[in-house]
């Protein structure tokens, strides 16, 4: 009997994470999609199905910018599954004026590296009792930019949504750094990805719709959403990429990051600070 691959998706209600989750449908993998918003993850979820033709696709509810609902999913899937394939650390925020998490975090680190740190951690097992676990995290070419601002990394003082940003873009690198370096001699693998400039709604206003009239003009020069899902997608399932973990990708290839993405001792502080954070 053929293995059938187990596949999780945070933010799979829209742009990339939807578009993954469909592909890896299609492919014939068994999808959870992680969605926030119920309402918003069953409008996808009946989208993901038509689209895909599969109907082993699973709606789930997550919300990263809360721990407990991170760990209430955690809980959820363990109770129904016994290992796990692939997780795509998808979902991803950008807030132009400063906002906090239920727990307090400046939002785009608190839900682009702590929601996502604590969800992998969580789910470490299910990966090692896979054939071959995998982790793909989606980071960002915004990486090359930012700094880990360790005296305020919540921006309590002079928030800039582009610091904030480009620092928990540099986080997903150094925390694919280290957990590559922790799980050496295991089955799983984990890499970062760079999707390339892709048209989403990322920093559309959900109340407002303030953004919407940018978003349609810089859409004629962005991927779209599939284009922007094929790294992440060749990383969650190509034997090529089997043996390599620890590793930046773009367009499918090995990229070079920042000397920041590079720093080890700040990729171990980082994980024990976020440890800490997340309460682990």
């Amino acid at each position: 009997m053929n293995h059938q691959r187990i596949m999780i998706v945070t933010g799979a209600n829209s742009g990339m994470g939807l578009a993954t989750t469909i592909a890896l449908a299609k492919e014939g993998c068994k999808v959870i999609m992680v969605c926030r918003s119920r309402e918003r993850g069953a409008t996808a979820y009946q989208g993901a199905l038509k689209q895909s033709g599969s109907s082993d696709i699973e709606l789930m509810h997550g919300d990263l910018g809360s721990l407990e609902s991170t760990r209430t999913f955690a809980r959820a899937f363990k109770a129904k599954y016994s290992h796990l394939d692939g997780l795509i650390n998808n979902a991803g925020v950008v807030a132009i004026k400063r906002q906090t998490t239920e727990d307090g975090f400046e939002v785009q680190l608190g839900v682009n590296h702590l929601g996502h740190f604590l969800l992998t951690r969580l789910l470490l097992d299910e990966l090692q009792r896979a054939p071959q676990g995998r982790v793909v995290v989606v980071s960002s070419g915004a990486h090359k930019v930012g700094s880990i601002y360790w005296d305020d990394p919540f921006f309590t003082q002079g928030y800039s949504f582009w610091k904030g940003y480009a620092q928990s873009k540099l986080a997903n690198i150094l925390f694919t750094k280290e957990l590559a370096r922790r799980l050496q001699g295991t089955r799983v693998t984990v890499n970062s990805l760079h999707p390339g400039a892709v048209g989403t709604s990322l920093g559309v206003n959900r109340k407002t719709g303030f953004g919407k009239s940018i978003l349609a003009f810089l859409g004629l020069f962005f991927l779209t959403p599939e284009e922007g899902a094929q790294t992440a997608l060749y990383l969650a399932t190509s034997e090529e990429v089997a043996g390599i973990s620890g590793e930046y990708f773009y367009k499918k290839k090995i990229a070079p990051v920042s000397a920041k993405a590079q720093d080890a001792q700040q990729a171990r502080l980082l994980w024990e600070w976020s440890e800490q954070q997340v309460g682990l």
